[in-house]
């Protein structure tokens, strides 16, 4: 499965702060409020922003490439037209009735049916009301649930590339209105979210935002001062009560999914092969027995290569590396990849499917490919991910490829993942679909646009994790896939978004397995993750 990339962007956090444009921004607001009020005046600002500063600290990203940019003044730009699902969150997850309102232009479109939106009442990564500018010639206004989309109400409205369009969202109690350059489009009744943050959104679309503004009515009490950054932008750096600090376990120690319901010793008790050439190393990976493929020095290949049973594929040093080609486990079982560097691959670096199980992949380095770095799918089993470096790469590790298998990955996609280090790579970390439990102890991530996503009924035990400058650590639902249940415990934060938990059970775990202190993760996965620590 083929998907373009790009690195995350860097995010911008800044107060939005009431200025000469903004000020008049409101005015236009207030008017439209006193118009539709009967001259009764609205409540204070809760929070605006024009983006004149040049940045946009208050908001929190999850999704997409946003930047501040210059179309006369200052604008909000998502520039990712590839981007299911685009999104920057602000506000307070306790305001409740209130109106946002926003300039909106789209600048372009990938495919049919996509959109540039304003949210209101974001309760999650995936959840929130939405007035939504269609290419297919609707504004619509939506509740949003994962991959669940109720039309409140809407009209046929021409919506052009490249032109300005002010979106005004108001949740009063159950009713939601919405307005497109003053004119009420669509209004009714809706009781999926009470409270919630304010969101611009893009699917499969790039587009400007503008002159953000929003209102209290009659909700919560207003700020004094003048408009206010988000309340609720990181969670306190200091972690929940955390389990008394233990050793780190051995490098070459296996736990996890792959110790259960069998073992995984790869080609242990068989021969060993030191290969030399690019071409001895794939008839090895493929041939008949129990082996163990020790290579050193650089291999150039391409493609998906076909990796057999009972192997055990080791680099030798730090320097083992494999360069434009990945490695696929179709139907295959006790299979170990370890300690090799993987670098600009044309698919996936390590694809197991179909079936497969008992794999335990482990100590490797990962960078600069152009699909998946770890996939794993298609009703395969009992599976550890250890100890593996990821790095200058957007999509790191999916797990279950299709929100329609449910019919193969059900009762599979139960894999452990422990002690990696996702070094500012985008996505997917992992992104979960059916397995139940899936278990995520011990990881570090840094720079990442979301850490573990939980989707289509997947259970995801996510614990004792260090997050740092993490948009958004855990997510239950993502795009338009329908929610999975996370359990999120002892995890340690650091300049981090708000973690998401809930969505259903998670199964307990039926391994043994030491879970060290979170805040102590950083230092141990930076010195014994990637190549050359075995």
């Amino acid at each position: 499965m083929r998907h373009a990339h790009s690195p995350g962007a860097h995010r911008a956090r800044r107060a939005g702060l009431v200025t000469a444009a903004a000020t008049a921004a409101l005015a236009v607001v207030m008017t439209m409020l006193l118009n539709l009020t009967g001259g009764v005046a609205m409540a204070a600002t809760l929070f605006s922003d024009n983006f004149n500063s040049g940045s946009a600290t208050g908001w929190s990203k999850s999704g997409g490439e946003w930047s501040v940019v210059t179309d006369g003044t200052g604008t909000f730009q998502q520039a990712k037209v590839d981007s299911e699902l685009a999104r920057q969150f602000a506000g307070s997850t306790s305001w409740t009735n209130y109106t946002v309102t926003a300039r909106v232009k789209p600048t372009g479109f990938s495919g049919s049916g996509r959109y540039a939106a304003l949210g209101a009442r974001s309760t999650g990564s995936s959840t929130r009301y939405q007035l939504a500018l269609l290419n297919s010639g609707r504004a619509e206004l939506q509740a949003v649930n994962g991959s669940s989309v109720t039309v409140i109400g809407g009209v046929n409205l021409t919506v052009s590339t490249g032109t300005w369009y002010t979106l005004q969202l108001t949740a009063s109690g159950s009713t939601l209105t919405g307005w497109v350059n003053g004119t009420q489009v669509a209004s009714g009744s809706n009781s999926q979210f009470g409270a919630g943050r304010i969101v611009l959104v893009t699917s499969y679309a790039t587009a400007r935002f503008d002159d953000v503004v929003v209102s209290d009515s009659a909700g919560p009490a207003p700020t004094t001062g003048g408009p206010q950054p988000s309340s609720s932008a990181s969670p306190p750096s200091s972690p929940s009560p955390q389990p008394p600090s233990s050793p780190q376990p051995p490098a070459g120690g296996l736990v996890g999914w792959a110790t259960v319901n069998g073992s995984t010793s790869g080609g242990s008790g068989g021969s060993t092969v030191n290969v030399t050439s690019a071409s001895q190393f794939l008839s090895e990976i493929n041939s008949s027995g129990t082996k163990t493929i020790t290579f050193s020095g650089t291999f150039n290949i391409s493609g998906m290569n076909k990796v057999a049973s009972n192997k055990t594929i080791l680099g030798v040093g730090s320097g083992a590396t494999l360069v434009g080609g990945g490695l696929t486990l179709s139907n295959v079982s006790n299979v170990i990849i370890r300690n090799i560097n993987f670098r600009d691959w044309d698919d996936d670096a390590i694809n197991v499917e179909t079936s497969s199980h008992h794999v335990w992949i482990d100590h490797n380095s990962l960078s600069n490919g152009y699909d998946g770095a770890i996939d794993i799918k298609r009703g395969s089993d009992y599976i550890t991910v250890s100890w593996n470096r990821i790095f200058n790469h957007d999509k790191s590790m999916l797990l279950g490829h299709s929100d329609d298998n449910g019919s193969q990955d059900i009762g599979h996609l139960r894999v452990t993942y422990h002690h990696n280090w996702f070094d500012g790579s985008g996505t997917r970390h992992p992104r979960v679909r059916f397995g139940n439990p899936v278990h995520v102890y011990n990881n570090y991530y840094n720079g990442n646009e979301y850490g573990v996503a939980s989707t289509c009924g997947a259970g995801v035990l996510v614990e004792g994790n260090y997050f740092e400058n993490v948009d958004e650590p855990t997510a239950v639902g993502y795009a338009d896939s329908p929610v999975g249940a996370i359990v999120q415990r002892n995890n340690y934060f650091v300049g981090s978004g708000s973690p998401a938990s809930g969505g259903g059970s998670v199964n307990s775990i039926p391994y043994s397995y030491t879970l060290q202190t979170a805040s102590s993760i950083k230092s141990i996965v930076t010195s014994g993750a990637g190549t050359g620590r075995i």
